[in-house]
């Protein structure tokens, strides 16, 4: 096919998501699209995940690229960093970038990602006051701890974590708030989250549990944090992590089916057939998605679908959840909660700090916590994904995969 007669695919974000989109569709038709890239940051692709080990200090900037300008160019993929798209007209199928480019397309992918939630109290834009989502980020926590000793993160969820831990170890002093009386709530159940803060109390790192911030203080630069109990505690950098918000503006504007996110179907189309969503911008049948796994899925699935190969559908999953602090291991996957008719087989060996939860419903696994001990994992989670029968395995669950397969 002639490059005049290609039709045209733009791709509005140039995270995880939308990239690696663009990689299953070279795979299955590296020729068939003209592809437009437009990005907010002013780099290629990299992998956000490794933000936390950027931070500690364990990885560089250039260790956690993905995609550098080059594989776009090798690719025959123009690349507009540091220049997002701020409107898209569906009528003339067009896209207009902040620094004035319009691009025409066949066929539209948007990979907007989602912001960080600013929790909305006095003092929350003063300087000082930021999200953990991109390099810029990690750039003025860097610079923070060059030149400031207290750090606050709001929020004791995972990235909370990873963000307090890469922190303490550029040298701050780190306190953690978070509104619930447990940490990483999400994933854990209570007594792995207590054995979680316990060691990251041992490390240094401080906690304020059921706390509520109700403003941050300071006059040209953040000074301190004040709860709604009237305390206050010193502060030169306030980090929030207290969750995000799908960035949706840009199809919102355009006239796009959103309600807590762009409305996709199982081929991740939206309600306007031309322009299809991947990632954490999307919302499928009522859910929203924060974690890489699913998100891979959709890009394999929406990738077939762009390369007129679509005899995929996407289908939801339980997800697995890591911490990615040195020397802490704590794996949780699926259903940590259980429901009616479900049993727990737990171990516990305090003096080693191990501790394993299993959810069993009937016949199956549905979810597991490890804490100290999480080789096991990656079987566990595939137990839950196959709903396998481990009527025969039962006696056995809580010791691994080796026991088990000796005991078979």
């Amino acid at each position: 096919m002639n490059a005049a007669a290609r039709p045209s695919l733009v791709v509005v974000g140039n995270g995880m998501a939308g990239m690696r989109t663009v990689e299953e569709l070279l795979k299955l038709a590296p020729d068939l699209y003209d592809i437009t890239v437009f990005g907010a940051e002013p780099h290629g692709n990299y992998n956000r995940i490794l933000l936390s080990p950027v931070l500690a200090g364990e990885k560089t900037v250039d260790d956690i690229m993905l995609h550098t300008r080059h594989w776009y160019a090798q690719n025959g993929i123009t690349l507009h960093a540091g220049d997002p798209v701020v409107r898209i007209d569906r009528q003339a199928r067009t896209v207009q970038s902040r620094s004035g480019i319009t691009v025409a397309y066949d066929r539209l992918l948007l990979a907007t990602g989602s912001t960080p939630f600013i929790v909305p109290v006095p003092g929350h834009a003063l300087p000082g006051v930021i999200g953990f989502r991109d390099i810029s980020d990690v750039d003025t926590m860097l610079q923070a701890a060059r030149t400031h000793r207290h750090a606050v993160v709001i929020g004791g969820g995972l990235l909370g974590l990873e963000a307090a831990n890469g922190l303490q170890r550029q040298g701050m002093d780190v306190t953690v708030v978070h509104m619930s009386g447990a940490l990483m709530n999400q994933q854990l159940d209570a007594p792995a989250s207590m054995l979680l803060k316990t060691a990251l109390e041992a490390r240094g790192l401080r906690f304020l549990m059921q706390a509520q911030t109700a403003e941050i203080l300071g006059t040209d630069r953040v000074q301190g944090v004040r709860f709604a109990d009237g305390t206050s505690i010193p502060a030169d950098l306030v980090v929030m992590t207290a969750g995000v918000r799908p960035n949706i503006a840009l199809a919102q504007a355009a006239g796009l089916h959103c309600e807590r996110a762009i409305v996709v179907d199982d081929c991740l189309q939206s309600y306007d057939p031309r322009v299809y969503a991947v990632g954490e911008c999307v919302q499928h049948r009522r859910a929203t998605f924060g974690l890489v796994a699913p998100i891979w899925e959709q890009a394999r699935v929406c990738g077939a679908h762009l390369a007129g190969a679509g005899h995929r559908r996407y289908v939801q999953q339980a997800s697995a959840t890591k911490l990615k602090v040195t020397g802490i291991d704590l794996y949780s996957a699926g259903d940590i909660i259980g429901g009616e008719g479900s049993e727990d087989l737990v171990l516990r060996d305090p003096r080693r700090g191990v501790y394993k939860r299993l959810v069993v419903q009937g016949s199956r696994l549905v979810g597991a916590v490890l804490y100290g001990e999480v080789q096991d994992g990656p079987w566990y989670f595939d137990l839950i994904q196959q709903r396998r029968d481990i009527s025969a395995l039962r006696s056995h669950l809580l010791f691994g995969q080796a026991l088990c397969g000796q005991a078979a």
